[in-house]
């Protein structure tokens, strides 16, 4: 490159360094504001704190020293590697990082004082909550000042701004630009997805729609199909079609395959006309009804439910109004992945206490709506060096297009929530976890008590859910008294979406229970594959006799309104 060419690459990368900056504020907007509070706050009540200082001064110490021995390496020559990124940390995996001594100094530098951070804040005398809201902000705060989210800091940045003449760094800035104008960090090539084209494609109609839910009935794929129904209830936080993303890994084909007669609940996005809709609306004009309507077309007496995650809290808040009642509509109930006692919510726990539940209900209840962009970059937040820095790097500091990806395009794609509901949700399950206190909870007129619940159930968790994790779970399935508990492998979304064709993973069952989850765990036996082919054979069980499938979808009631999978799943948020 000659001298101009040099010049103006150091332009764009001082400007690309200068517009970095914005990303925290782009990406989660009035979440940004109160992670910065929340970090700010968490320090003050470490520092207000009565503490041992003897911790501090051997933190700090223990920097000096490797700080020191670092720097004697680099003056003899003799450099060496003093500390290590975490296991799965794939920043720093270039050559550069390593070869160049310039660039191997920055990314030790930034470890060494990473590590006494944490080091620092490990063994604060904080409550479990605190100090647990404490370690997740400091490590969101190194995080975001890690030297490979700055172009004048990252060697593959500065590698790849020379071979294309600073092209990759005008392609960089476009795409910040453009990300900066929607709001959110763009994660896959959202042009190469249409649903109803490549994605959600299982044949059905819809046959019955409110102002909460549309009501989908899939087509079937047998010659016969099982007498009961299976119903599937969605979470509302999410769209629906993460269970029917592409055909081959389709959670609802798989079903309609297996020859069950498949309806699945498609829940609004909320706008703030809606802002009303309460829990009892979720679980009477949503839950309840789509039992009433299923039974209706099918002709069955009885339904088996499927959930997943909140669409299982709702469930389970429905199962738990329908045996107050004494109504038998529901056979069985599958719960993925699904939190009813909230007492330990994992990785989110660091969003939940009274003031940031207070803060965060005042703006939904002022907005009308929790947001979806908000509550998506939450989500994001757990696993922000996969989910957010990754793609600051490669898409505007490196100029890369995201590749095509179905689980990403699902995952840019939230959904609103009425004030109302989310209100009552993150209050009652999350803050006060009434849903598993006996009587804690009247829904639809009802007390609600799980214990008194006799549905056979089927719980599936899995063994790295960051979001519902597994040993919450497994205590909230133990409330049911007939239930059967599986773990699967991976994590919230893909230790569920593990397709039975490609055999993947590995799941446990079996194990004892009434002696915690370490003990079920240590007795579960471990079978290879996916979990799918299991239920299956635990649903058959419970699905009634062999009818000959319909032949139209609906009845003379309820008519087909439109193809599936309707016009409330594709409402996006601009």
């Amino acid at each position: 490159m000659d001298s101009k060419d040099t010049n103006q690459t150091q332009d764009f990368l001082t400007a690309m360094s200068t517009e970095t900056h914005k990303v925290m504020e782009m990406f989660a907007g009035k979440v940004g504001e109160e992670y910065l509070d929340n970090l700010n706050g968490a320090w003050k009540q470490l520092l207000d704190r009565p503490h041992d200082p003897q911790g501090w001064v051997d933190a700090i110490t223990e920097y000096q020293k490797t700080s020191m021995e670092f720097w004697s390496g680099i003056l003899t020559g003799q450099t060496s590697t003093q500390s290590s990124p975490a296991n799965g940390d794939r920043r720093f995996i270039a050559e550069e990082w390593s070869e160049s001594p310039v660039f191997n100094y920055i990314k030790e530098s930034y470890l060494i004082a990473s590590n006494m951070l944490n080091k620092l804040v490990a063994n604060a005398p904080l409550d479990e909550r605190s100090q647990a809201k404490l370690e997740f902000y400091t490590q969101q705060y190194i995080d975001a000042l890690s030297p490979t989210n700055f172009a004048a800091t990252n060697p593959e940045v500065i590698q790849q701004a020379i071979e294309t003449k600073g092209q990759s760094l005008i392609d960089g800035l476009q795409n910040l630009l453009g990300d900066l104008e929607k709001g959110r960090i763009t994660m896959t090539d959202e042009s190469a997805f249409t649903l109803g084209e490549n994605l959600a494609v299982t044949e059905g109609a819809v046959v019955f729609e409110n102002e909460i839910m549309q009501l989908i009935q899939y087509k079937p794929l047998t010659e016969k199909v099982a007498e009961r129904p299976t119903l599937i209830v969605p979470p509302c936080i999410n769209k629906f079609y993460i269970l029917d993303l592409q055909p081959g890994n389709s959670f609802v084909r798989y079903a309609v395959e297996q020859g069950q007669t498949v309806f699945l609940i498609s829940w609004v996005n909320a706008e703030k006309e809606q802002s009303h809709l309460s829990w009892d609306n979720y679980v009477g004009d949503g839950v309840l009804k789509a039992v009433e309507v299923a039974k209706q077309i099918s002709g069955a007496s009885k339904v088996n439910a499927v959930s997943w995650c909140v669409g299982g809290t709702i469930l389970a808040s429905a199962l738990g109004v329908m045996t107050a009642r004494k109504d038998t509509s529901v056979a069985s109930a599958t719960f993925l992945t699904t939190l009813t006692n909230f007492e330990d919510p994992g990785d989110l726990g660091v969003f939940i206490d009274e003031a940031q539940v207070s803060k965060l209900v005042q703006q939904v209840r002022s907005e009308g709506v929790l947001n979806g962009k908000n509550l998506s970059t939450t989500f994001n937040m757990l696993r922000s060096n996969d989910l957010i820095w990754s793609y600051v790097v490669n898409n505007y500091l490196k100029g890369q297009a995201p590749a095509p990806f179905d689980i990403l395009y699902w995952n840019s794609d939230p959904t609103n929530l009425p004030a109302e509901m989310y209100t009552y949700y993150i209050t009652n399950m999350y803050l006060e976890n009434k849903l598993c206190q006996p009587n804690g909870l009247e829904v639809c007129g009802e007390k609600v008590d799980l214990s008194k619940i006799k549905t056979p159930c089927y719980f599936l968790s899995c063994i790295e859910d960051h979001i519902a994790p597994w040993k919450s779970t497994f205590q909230g399935a133990e409330t049911f008294p007939n239930h059967e508990f599986v773990l699967g492998a991976s994590g919230h979304i893909a230790g569920v979406i593990n397709p039975a064709a490609k055999n993947r993973r590995n799941y446990w069952l079996g194990g004892e229970s009434g002696k915690g989850s370490d003990h079920w765990l240590e007795t579960a036996e471990r079978q290879d594959g996916s979990w799918w082919p299991h239920w299956s054979e635990w649903l058959k069980k419970r699905a009634g006799k062999q009818v000959d499938a319909p032949q139209t979808l609906g009845n003379d009631s309820f008519q087909a309104i439109e193809p599936a999978p309707g016009r409330y799943v594709k409402k996006r948020i601009n």
